[in-house]
């Protein structure tokens, strides 16, 4: 069912992995040439999404591998884990690098400046910043066009989206810090360009990453979804009521439904095993990624107890 969009997402990720590693080291030279340290944040952020790119394409081939012994629910949270990575890569080799490149532009430790080079880093930089759209571009497409496997459950996706504009805006601070610096020869215009992309970069993690948490530790089915589930098994004729109803994702395309459901009095134990076979049944058919579908059921009380003790009270009194 997902083949052809991991298929088009994984697409997306070796085209941001290609346009990032050209980048990267055309960032290096340039910075290096120039001694710009905006530019030699731009090529920290290049290489930490390289990597990234790396731990994405690891999570879409290790996300897909069937459900064994050892885990009966699947490996859907792989994608997950190697999100968590991924952001910890921005944070690491992207921000805390900029941060650096922030204080030693700030103490004027960045070295001999060359206005031929700043002229090269420029170029770079445009260039970049027309590799960078392009794949932004088309990883916003591919989320438009996928809505149901789309950027707010995707987390391979989402993290190339928020990589790739991060990227642009990063671009274009790095660009205005250094001809900011080439016009008025005051280096603190790429300081504050490097730690702007410093805490641009920190606050990408930190939501990449937070979302990456929400996901393993086990985020449960949007209300609405919860609300129709709960809806299609209490419109059944044998529930008399859903005590509870637990969802919880387990990939991309996994999800664990749970519920403890009174039954209907006089249901003998054969037909409460074909109700839950039916119900079970209607759930997977109408959301084909509630594979995992467990109902615990308890048989509603009928009023015959209640007759029997209340004739058991009078008779008790009548003899007193």
């Amino acid at each position: 069912m997902t083949g052809k969009p991991d298929r088009k997402t994984r697409i997306t990720v070796l085209v941001a992995l290609a346009a990032n590693l050209v980048i990267a080291a055309a960032k290096t030279v340039g910075g290096l040439a120039s001694g710009s340290p905006a530019l030699l944040s731009e090529a920290a952020h290049s290489v930490a999404d390289s990597l990234n790119e790396v731990f994405l394409l690891a999570s879409l081939h290790r996300s897909r591998r069937p459900a064994d012994r050892k885990h009966p629910f699947g490996y859907g949270k792989e994608r997950y884990f190697w999100a968590l990575l991924a952001a910890v890569g921005i944070f690491i080799m992207g921000g805390c690098f900029s941060f650096f490149q922030g204080f030693e532009a700030a103490r004027g430790a960045t070295g001999k400046e060359s206005h031929t080079g700043y002229v090269a880093g420029l170029a770079v930089l445009g260039v970049a910043l027309l590799a960078e759209g392009t794949s932004l571009a088309r990883a916003l497409y591919q989320a438009r066009r996928q809505p149901g496997t789309g950027l707010g459950r995707d987390p391979a996706l989402r993290t190339v989206v928020a990589e790739d504009g991060t990227a642009v805006v990063g671009v274009l601070l790095a660009a205005a810090g250094m001809v900011l610096h080439m016009v008025t020869g005051d280096v603190v215009y790429e300081a504050v360009a490097s730690f702007s992309i410093g805490l641009l970069l920190v606050y990408v993690a930190y939501r990449l990453g937070r979302d990456a948490r929400t996901q393993l530790i086990g985020e449960a089915a949007d209300p609405e979804l919860r609300a129709r589930i709960r809806a299609l098994i209490e419109a059944q004729p044998e529930i008399d009521n859903v005590d509870e109803l637990l969802t919880m994702q387990l990939g991309l395309d996994s999800l664990l439904v749970a519920a403890r459901v009174d039954l209907m009095p006089g249901l003998d134990s054969e037909e409460v095993e074909l109700v839950c076979v039916r119900i079970k049944r209607s759930v997977k058919m109408t959301w084909p990624r509630a594979d995992h579908v467990f109902l615990d059921v308890t048989e509603a009380p009928s009023e015959a107890p209640a007759e029997v003790s209340e004739a058991s009270t009078e008779a008790a009194d009548g003899t007193r």
